[in-house]
């Protein structure tokens, strides 16, 4: 299952401090659930921001979400990123 969340980050938000902030929600959160094969974030030239996970199921991928609401790494990226920019979708792999 793959996993897309597109988004801006919140006015006034510095790009090394967000930097920081995903690389510890990676390492802290992310590469602890159980199902996340793979994560990677990117930026296009005009400011929008993409992450990429793939997971073993989208179920994983849910429990995820629900852990990620309680997690203190996952709020201090959260806080970074401007949430009425945030669109996630999940796409079904076809191999």
């Amino acid at each position: 299952m793959i996993e897309t969340v597109t988004f801006r980050l919140a006015a006034d938000t510095d790009e090394a401090a967000f930097l920081a902030a995903d690389r510890r929600a990676q390492t802290e959160f992310f590469y602890h659930q159980p199902g996340l094969l793979r994560r990677t974030t990117a930026r296009d030239r005009h400011g929008e921001w993409i992450v990429i996970a793939i997971w073993g199921s989208e179920r994983e991928a849910e429990a995820a979400a629900r852990l990620s609401e309680n997690d203190d790494a996952m709020s201090e990226l959260a806080a970074l990123v401007d949430a009425a920019t945030v669109q996630t979708r999940r796409y079904s792999t076809l191999d």
